[in-house]
């Protein structure tokens, strides 16, 4: 008789050890793993990261360097879930298994300094504003282009994903603005009401977008309520391993996103949705939130659902060439897939051309990029080359990451197409456009 799988009892609490068993090592994971795809390694796929998690729960392996290198290596992207027949739960299972890593592992002094700037920086707007503040002084002096020459090689790649500054600094102080709805009508006092999370990097280095989605929620006939002092939702943290920190996040967001009582909650980015979307599973085993997290991970809402909800028309003609990249989280997480193409289909004169590879991960996923320079690199490039064979004039998403990952790969190219995020393509195609009215 064939021993028992579950037979070997676990010897480390690194993850739910019952859930590993969910995989059935078929393999059909593989080719939506885009370190797999790079690489053709077995431990550098969802299937073998998890032999590696089982092996060293049972004490069968060491945490060692090389172990450690398959589980940083790995984006989080979670396509493989979308691939999985069996319903594996891989997001969590790497989530858990990077936090007992952290706990566990001491790694070389570079890497703890370059996570320890990580931590402390873009999980706060104020310290990442001062932070950039140098590069916006060289930008408006017409320097920037020299001062990303002159920087040291460490934090070159992290000087080229910071996207232009001037356009950002006119909507980072969006959340102290009451009423950013200019030219469109108010909502009436009785519109459902959406709470918008204005996030922590974005609400420093893509505001507009904040600015940007308000308005076109405000035209929708929403009511927009801006969580202002909302701090990070936690999603950096708990992708890179620090699952106590990403739970103080969580609880406080909570109780602020419950007491506006907003029927929906958004933010502009991908991964944030997703985070608050599973507070619910997060905080199953706190029972003075437990209830609460769950009621604000079923409010959330996407863009592209909540303007698609409301039957929105376009009228004015907007004659371009608009590809569309599917942020992993909003793909694999929320399975957000048709609504975007839906809102871009519609807009009159547009002309939409599917992307090769739309839901491959573009190598931003949070600040791997910042982390995983060189793997970054190679699946920028590799979107890269699949959007110029679309003819694009736009590459649209729904994730800020993804647009300064993606407009910095095309900016090293000298291509002139411009990546965008969803609510500010949107409301450049509606620029002055009176007409642009929810359907009856």
């Amino acid at each position: 008789m064939a021993a028992n799988p579950r037979a070997q009892a676990p010897v480390r609490d690194i993850v739910d050890y019952e859930r590993l068993f969910d995989c059935v090592h078929c393999g059909l994971c593989l080719e939506s793993c885009p370190t797999y795809l790079v690489t053709r390694r077995e431990m550098d796929s969802p299937r073998g990261r998890i032999y590696l998690m089982k092996a060293l729960a049972e004490g069968k392996l060491d945490l060692d360097q090389s172990a450690v290198r398959h589980f940083d290596l790995c984006l989080g992207c979670r396509g493989c879930e979308t691939a999985c027949p069996s319903g594996v739960h891989y997001g969590e299972l790497i989530e858990q298994a990077r936090d007992w890593v952290e706990r566990n592992y001491r790694r070389p002094l570079g890497d703890r300094l370059r996570r320890f700037v990580i931590g402390q920086l873009f999980a706060h707007p104020r310290r990442l504003r001062m932070a950039v503040a140098p590069m916006a002084l060289a930008e408006r002096a017409g320097l920037r282009s020299v001062m990303q020459r002159i920087a040291p090689a460490a934090i070159r790649h992290w000087l080229e994903l910071i996207p232009p500054l001037a356009r950002s600094e006119r909507g980072s102080n969006f959340h102290r603005t009451s009423q950013r709805a200019s030219g469109f009508a108010s909502p009436k006092a009785d519109a459902p009401a959406v709470a918008l999370h204005t996030g922590c990097a974005a609400r420093v280095l893509a505001g507009h977008e904040n600015e940007s989605a308000a308005r076109l929620l405000s035209a929708a006939g929403y009511r927009v309520v801006t969580l202002a002092n909302a701090p990070c939702c936690g999603a950096l943290d708990l992708h890179g391993g620090n699952r106590e920190r990403a739970l103080c996040f969580a609880r406080a967001n909570i109780r602020q996103m419950q007491a506006v009582g907003a029927t929906a909650v958004t933010t502009m980015a991908a991964g944030c949705l997703t985070t608050i979307a599973e507070y619910g599973a997060m905080l199953r085993g706190e029972p003075e939130l437990a209830a609460q997290a769950q009621t604000v991970g079923q409010s959330v809402r996407d863009l592209s659902t909540l303007l698609g909800q409301r039957r929105l028309r376009f009228t004015r003609p907007f004659p371009c060439t608009v590809t569309y990249h599917e942020a992993c989280h909003l793909a694999h997480g929320l399975k957000v897939r048709e609504e975007p193409r839906r809102l871009l289909q519609s807009i009159p004169g547009l002309r939409m051309v599917e992307l090769p590879e739309s839901d491959l991960c573009c190598g931003s996923a949070g600040s791997y990029n910042l982390t995983e320079p060189a793997m970054a690199r190679v699946l920028a490039a590799r979107k890269a080359e699949n959007i110029l064979k679309t003819g694009a004039d736009y590459v649209v998403m729904e994730n800020p990451g993804c647009e300064f990952q993606i407009a910095a790969e095309l900016r090293r190219r000298g291509v002139p197409i411009r990546a965008l995020h969803l609510a500010d393509f949107l409301s450049l195609a509606l620029e002055d456009n009176p007409d642009w009215r929810p359907d009856a």
